[in-house]
């Protein structure tokens, strides 16, 4: 009888260890697995501290700035190069997320001293990548604001082509159009064009820099 007790006891204090210790191994896979509420719940980042090395800014913001712009005012970014200057007038009324983005990464300083890493030859050049080679950028993605033409001198963001079904731009890579390119509409999202200095949009090589990225308000 006491053998039978014993035997029962530890059937019930075995089931009771492995019940609750499946329950406890679930709730820890759920716990770090990707695409839980803590997982998608981003901290702020921190401003870019000055003279960040360009390698150190990849993926350092963990979302989109807010909004910060008036889509009302006109906003013109310079592109200071050694070959001289880029103007270029930003559309916040057309593409105000990406010029909100724009103007943000500009005041932080996340463009400053980064290159031109692609120069296609009576197409485009393109820059704003801090690793330098087309991949990297900022931590995040913008959504599409498609609707303004690849005329000369647009100012559009790049984007991945492969499983981006909604055409979300990059964060930060950005090109210029080397002329017209109309077979680039309806899928990438211009938010700006060239209104001085595309004789030196023309001079640009793969490795230029960009010493420094000014926006004004006016």
């Amino acid at each position: 009888m006491y053998l039978n007790l014993f035997r029962f006891t530890s059937v019930v204090a075995i089931l009771f260890l492995f019940v609750f210790g499946c329950n406890n191994d679930e709730l820890k896979k759920r716990e770090t697995q990707p695409g839980t509420d803590r997982e998608q719940t981003p901290m702020k980042s921190e401003p870019l501290p000055p003279n960040t090395p360009p390698q150190d800014r990849e993926g350092y913001y963990n979302s989109l700035p807010e909004m910060s712009i008036d889509d009302s005012k006109q906003y013109i970014a310079t592109i200071y190069t050694a070959k001289g200057e880029i103007v270029m007038e930003l559309d916040a009324l057309y593409a105000p997320q990406h010029v909100n983005n724009f103007v943000f990464l500009a005041k932080e300083g996340f463009f400053d001293g980064l290159t031109f890493h692609r120069y296609d030859p009576g197409f485009v050049i393109q820059g704003g990548d801090p690793l330098g080679v087309g991949t990297g950028g900022p931590g995040y993605r913008i959504p599409a604001e498609i609707g303004l033409l690849h005329e000369k001198g647009a100012v559009a963001m790049a984007r991945q082509g492969a499983m981006n079904p909604q055409k979300k731009s990059s964060g930060s890579q950005f090109y210029i159009t080397l002329k017209a390119t109309p077979f680039l509409d309806g899928d990438y999202s211009v938010f700006g064009k060239v209104v001085a200095g595309m004789d030196v949009v023309q001079q640009i090589r793969r490795g230029d820099v960009m010493t420094k990225v000014v926006v004004e308000e006016k």
